[in-house]
């Protein structure tokens, strides 16, 4: 249960500094349901395989749950715990009316085909088709899920329910009710984030290296936003393997394209324009000489036992719960500063809460409409954090859980 045990320190620490209310305090301890669903699946060789997988739902006091849905083989309760109180913390950092849920299943999707993953997909929400809903609890993609796995579900649920429900989950492709701006919402919403930094601490785009680590959806699309900005992308990194440039930088669109092609960001050496660079380990990658490094893998990147050897400035925090309470501390005493995933990956739950909030009142924003209303959310939480980092001196992570937590004690208390 380490995950989740890190949720709650991280809790009780901006609990504590900002005296939350002790009932308040005593609620937001645990998830208020936690489903576990087995859904068997016949595979392709006629064999029938169980997978085991998990919904947790968090909090509702701000409106209806709201979280993704991941496939990783790592996928754990502790893990679906902590993901589902950091979506309430979340979506009430950027004061948006939805609550926190999560989900996941135990699968390596790489190991299936698109008939298995087909029937895994439907298979689970079938399972908790019970559970959810577009006014109960509304699920969106998370690790290894996408808009053709949320359309899957969507269609399974409408079969549920006897009538076609695009609000019962979001991230689905534009054509099937989604929303414009959702693939590359989280990235666009840390960039708003990066702006708002940039302008306090007086960072120059063109003078500031940049290390990403995780090459999907949302770290892909942040290089190539950061790269037309004018920041150095010195190194980059996914789950086969990482690269760093020993001067200069990258040209992220044409590391995606390798990527594409070839498996690997690190498929890139050798490549013309990325004569100056070296294969790495992930822990030397991770620990590099640069100005900003973006975390967009999964949780626990960062620890008491690697902490100290981070040089960057600031790390952005791309992916949820990269770096633990402990390291914090030690990032805090070397000058580092977090800017935490509650608020900087928010960007992908606010355009979600958009998606559903078009499904449910059929409504069809264009792109600029999304962007117009996502960069004054993400500004504005990005200054209501600042100002309660400043009011009650303390980091970044804590004072993000208090302008979570300031929220959800107004809607307790009304």
């Amino acid at each position: 249960m380490a995950l989740y045990e890190n949720t709650l320190k991280q809790m009780e620490k901006a609990a504590d500094l900002m005296d939350l209310d002790s009932e308040l305090r005593e609620i937001l301890k645990e998830p208020m349901r936690v489903v576990s669903v087995s859904v068997p699946v016949r595979l392709d060789s006629g064999r029938l395989k169980v997978f085991k997988g998990y919904r947790a739902q968090h909090n509702n006091l701000a409106g209806p749950f709201k979280g993704g849905i991941r496939y990783h083989q790592q996928v754990d309760l502790s893990e679906v715990k902590a993901l589902s109180a950091w979506m309430t913390m979340k979506c009430s950092v950027v004061g948006i009316p939805m609550g926190g849920g999560k989900g996941g299943i135990i699968v390596n999707p790489k190991e299936l085909s698109e008939t298995e993953l087909e029937a895994l997909s439907r298979g689970y929400f079938r399972a908790i088709a019970p559970v959810v809903g577009d006014q109960v609890d509304v699920p969106a993609p998370d690790v290894n899920t996408n808009g053709k796995i949320m359309s899957w579900m969507k269609d399974e649920y409408s079969k549920f329910v006897g009538k076609d429900t695009p609000g019962v989950i979001t991230g689905k492709p534009v054509e099937d009710g989604g929303s414009e701006g959702r693939n590359t919402a989280t990235a666009q919403g840390a960039i708003y984030v990066l702006e708002e930094l940039a302008a306090e601490k007086g960072i120059v785009p063109s003078e500031t290296t940049v290390i990403i680590q995780g090459y999907g959806n949302a770290g892909g699309y942040m290089a190539k936003m950061l790269h037309e900005k004018g920041y150095i992308i010195k190194g980059v990194s996914d789950s086969r393997g990482c690269l760093v440039a020993s001067e200069g930088g990258f040209d992220p669109v044409r590391i995606s394209e390798i990527k594409a092609e070839k498996g690997s960001v690190a498929d890139a050496r050798g490549e013309a324009g990325f004569e100056n660079t070296a294969l790495c380990q992930d822990s030397e990658f991770l620990t590099a000489e640069c100005d900003i490094l973006v975390l967009a893998a999964l949780e626990n990147q960062v620890t008491a036992e690697n902490a100290d050897k981070f040089k960057a400035k600031y790390i952005l925090e791309l992916a949820n719960g990269p770096v633990t309470p402990e390291a914090d501390v030690i990032l805090a005493e070397k000058g580092i500063t977090v800017v935490p995933d509650i608020l900087t990956n928010a960007g992908g739950v606010t355009v979600s809460y958009f998606e559903w909030y078009q499904n449910v009142n059929d409504e069809k924003w264009t792109y600029d409409e999304v962007q117009e209303k996502l960069v004054k959310i993400m500004k504005d939480a990005y200054k209501d954090v600042a100002g309660n980092a400043a009011e009650y001196s303390c980091d970044m992570r804590t004072a993000a859980f208090i302008t979570a937590m300031k929220r959800l004690e107004g809607l307790y208390k009304n």
